[in-house]
């Protein structure tokens, strides 16, 4: 074999390699894709409960804590959730440029949730005042959750907030990842059924104490909610991108065995040449 049909054997060898492990990533993020999916109709299910508790106690309260005001003057936090992992395509740059706008105000602080965010959001040189490492897998959720509660409380504890909005992007979207911003302060009350009952809830602590905890733990749920569900899209994009790869080293695949069956051809045909060329010459 000359050096050149074992050149282009190597090529095909190591692209086939690569075939083989870009199959086995798509395989990976689909099924966490549809783990994190999976996750979702039990998290909307606590949300249902601490929000039928929060209003259970605002009938008992007689409405003593009012919905809050939205100013767009104050100081505000935004928690942007990007990607922990690379081969997503664009989803981190998405998330970012959404994001963007948000920051001009000088007031306004970013919480930045995926290691590959944190690098993208270096090279544009956009303020970082707190980041954490995202998950890899649906079962991490809760504790990532509880850092960015943590973290989130800390500094509504230690300066006066007007907004705090969480970013992330949504699954099920063909061409993009689509971006929500959800509003987590000021808090809705509004959205809790406020039913009066026969027979009023037993509380053992006073409303005034028990309202914000139950707050509390609701906006939990909705950041355990938001990351299920940037997980979800994070896998979703990465499938993308492994399609698309793969695509590319198929057609390099089929490039590779035409040019090696027309390598093989010509040294045949040469092969054949020279020993019509020898058996043409006289003893």
């Amino acid at each position: 074999m000359s050096g050149k049909l074992a050149e282009i054997e190597t090529r095909t060898d190591t692209a086939r390699q690569l075939d083989a492990v870009i199959g086995a990533m798509r395989g990976i993020a689909a099924a966490r894709s549809r783990e994190a999916q999976r996750r979702l109709p039990g998290i909307r299910s606590s949300a249902a409960t601490v929000g039928a508790a929060i209003g259970a106690v605002l009938a008992h309260g007689k409405g003593a804590q009012a919905p809050l005001s939205e100013r767009d003057h104050g100081a505000r936090i935004v928690i942007a959730l990007c990607s922990e992992q690379g081969f997503v395509g664009s989803f981190n740059e998405q998330v970012l440029d959404y994001v963007r706008p948000r920051l001009d105000n000088a007031r306004c602080e970013l919480l930045l949730v995926g290691t590959r965010g944190e690098m993208a959001a270096s090279e544009r040189r956009l303020p970082v005042a707190w980041s954490s490492p995202s998950v890899s897998h649906a079962d991490d959720v809760p504790s990532l959750a509880n850092r960015i509660t943590d973290a989130l409380y800390a500094r509504l504890g230690a300066r006066a907030v007007d907004q705090v909005s969480i970013v992330h992007a949504l699954p099920g979207v063909a061409a993009a990842s689509e971006m929500v911003e959800h509003r987590l302060i000021p808090f809705d009350f509004s959205r809790f059924p406020v039913a009066q009952r026969a027979l009023p809830p037993v509380l053992t602590l006073p409303v005034e104490r028990l309202l914000p905890g139950l707050v509390e733990e609701y906006v939990f749920v909705e950041i355990c909610e938001a990351l299920m569900l940037s997980f979800a899209a994070e896998n979703e994009a990465r499938v993308k991108a492994m399609l698309a790869a793969r695509t590319n080293v198929r057609d390099t695949l089929d490039e590779l065995t035409q040019s090696y069956r027309r390598v093989r051809q010509d040294e045949i045909t040469a092969d054949i040449a020279e020993l019509a060329a020898t058996a043409t010459q006289p003893v």
